[in-house]
């Protein structure tokens, strides 16, 4: 039977029967109470924005709800929604006290305000933050609370699982691969990447006392207020533990991309250099943030793309770029330099060159070409092959490459050995097995260096009874949470079990466990 649903009260007359007076500042609070007493010991704030979220709100709230950290101030800013949201805040509001609800009286089309004004609002020591179509771990909040008490620290990060229609996946596993404790942010490279409000908890007095708001902007603003938050905060921590779920689910994904959409969000990009580059930080820091905001925001979103390859007039793209050139000008270093992929930093080059139509080659064979060719150079250096830009090979750099040399049998493990070619040999720890089916299914085996290039893991075949029957990948693990692929296949029998390493369609190393 077909479930009816009730249509939503028109703005007038929810705002009639629920008696709703906005405030001289734009807004209405209900459990407006819950501001003016101090609040009990160890409270952190959750702030959530809201607009026409009334397909997920209720699981975001329960959510919280249920966490097993129980003194909690939970601010909910609807940003003026026509669907149900309103009517299922206030109910929610209505039945708990430590949920406050906040609907503004006029819609300010960005995340941002609603964010601030939760800040604004708040009354506790740490702040959290989770979306309306989000849900948290149960132990969320008290994992990242306990880890800032014991700590010190101004801010703390965990694992953040992508849930999509084609399974979950590890969003920013730099984040959350690792029990850091009271460390720089500058100790993780990659740590200005994933910069969205999930999955992680600020002391709340690193956010006010430095007065950092997130920027009216459409979009990037959650970018920039984490960007302030790492810059402000002396030691942080991170956690391996799930923490937070990020709703990818088909209605919720936008899959067409517009290039009007593109050239808003590169505005809002640029709008973040400009704002790292008045923050004249030294320049080691400088580098590894606008780094992203580079390589990331502008020439894989600009160009490694379906939305640039299927443009037919890519002129506004290359304007685009030139742009963000623009404010390179006078930087003391080359804005490649720091380039986490050799791909991108051969795209800066074309681009610079005037190769527009070899950028939109190299591009459209990286996206079709998922099996890539390697060769390593007399250098010792391995190389992927491009044959699509000239006609010879074109060579382009990777930082690390590994290779199968051979599996057997030993006893009771499996011997595997590799090749590994690159530039952080002297880094690599270990192998990577983790299930495809679930993320969070790992265990690791580690690596041990044979000799310049080869290096051994002895994969115990009692370890590996204890996974499921199922398909696992296989990685080498290096600088700590940087991982790379293998490529080759071999098969074994133990114990009347078929354990398959077998080739990926994109040539990598798979485990498959048959019986």
């Amino acid at each position: 039977m077909e479930e009816i649903k009730t249509p939503p009260l028109s703005r007038e007359e929810f705002e009639r029967k629920n008696k709703i007076i906005y405030n001289e500042k734009g807004y209405f609070l209900k459990n407006k109470k819950s501001f003016f007493r101090k609040p009990a010991k160890n409270t952190v704030t959750v702030v959530t924005p809201v607009y026409n979220a009334e397909a997920f709100i209720e699981k975001t709230i329960d959510s919280v709800l249920n966490q097993t950290h129980k003194t909690i101030e939970y601010i909910l800013v609807d940003d003026g929604s026509t669907d149900r949201s309103r009517e299922i805040l206030l109910d929610y509001a209505n039945k708990n006290s430590s949920i406050t609800a906040v609907f503004l009286k006029e819609n300010t089309g960005t995340p941002a305000h609603p964010r601030n004004l939760g800040i604004e609002l708040s009354t506790t020591d740490y702040i959290t933050f989770l979306d309306a179509d989000d849900w948290f771990e149960p132990d969320a909040i008290e994992t990242m609370f306990n880890i800032l008490e014991e700590t010190n620290d101004d801010y703390i990060v965990g694992k953040t699982l992508e849930v999509g229609s084609k399974g979950m996946k590890i969003v920013g596993e730099h984040e959350s691969v690792a029990e850091r404790r009271s460390i720089s942010p500058y100790t993780i490279p990659h740590i200005f990447q994933h910069l969205g409000p999930r999955a992680r908890m600020v002391r709340t007095s690193v956010i006010k006392e430095n007065n950092i708001k997130y920027p009216k902007m459409k979009f990037a603003e959650d970018k920039q207020f984490f960007i302030d938050v790492l810059v402000n905060s002396k030691t942080i921590s991170t956690t391996r533990k799930v923490l937070y779920y990020l709703n990818r689910a088909d209605e919720n994904d936008a899959s067409l991309t517009k290039q009007t959409d593109v050239m808003e969000k590169m505005d809002c990009n640029l709008a973040v250099i400009h704002h790292v580059r008045a923050m004249n930080l030294d320049t080691d820091k400088e580098k590894m943030i606008l780094n992203r905001l580079y390589e990331f925001d502008s020439i894989t979103r600009l160009f490694n793309r379906w939305h640039f390859l299927k443009s037919e007039d890519k002129q506004p793209y290359f304007d685009k770029f030139d742009e963000v050139l623009a404010t390179a000008k006078d930087l003391q270093y080359n804005m490649a330099d720091n380039f986490f992929h050799p791909i991108n930093k051969f795209a800066y080059e074309l681009f610079i060159q005037g190769k527009y139509d070899q950028l939109e080659k190299l591009y459209r064979w990286d996206k079709k070409e998922k099996i890539k060719d390697y060769v390593v150079e007399d250098d010792g250096m391995p190389y992927m092959i491009c044959k699509k830009l000239e006609k010879s090979p074109t060579l382009i750099r990777v930082p690390m490459l590994a290779t199968f040399k051979y599996g057997e049998q030993v006893g009771d493990h499996y011997l595997l050995s590799l090749r590994i070619y690159g530039d952080f040999l002297e880094n690599v720890s270990e192998l990577l097995i983790r299930s495809r089916k679930d993320v969070t299914d790992e265990t690791t085996v580690p690596l041990k260096r044979i000799n310049e290039h080869e290096f051994h893991a002895e994969l115990s075949f009692s370890q590996l009874e204890q996974f499921s029957k199922g398909s696992y990948g296989i990685f080498v693990r290096y600088n700590e949470y940087q991982k790379i692929n293998i490529s080759k296949e071999d098969e074994v029998k133990f114990n009347d079990r078929l354990y398959k390493f077998y080739t990926t369609v994109n040539s990598n190393l798979g485990l498959s466990i048959e019986s």
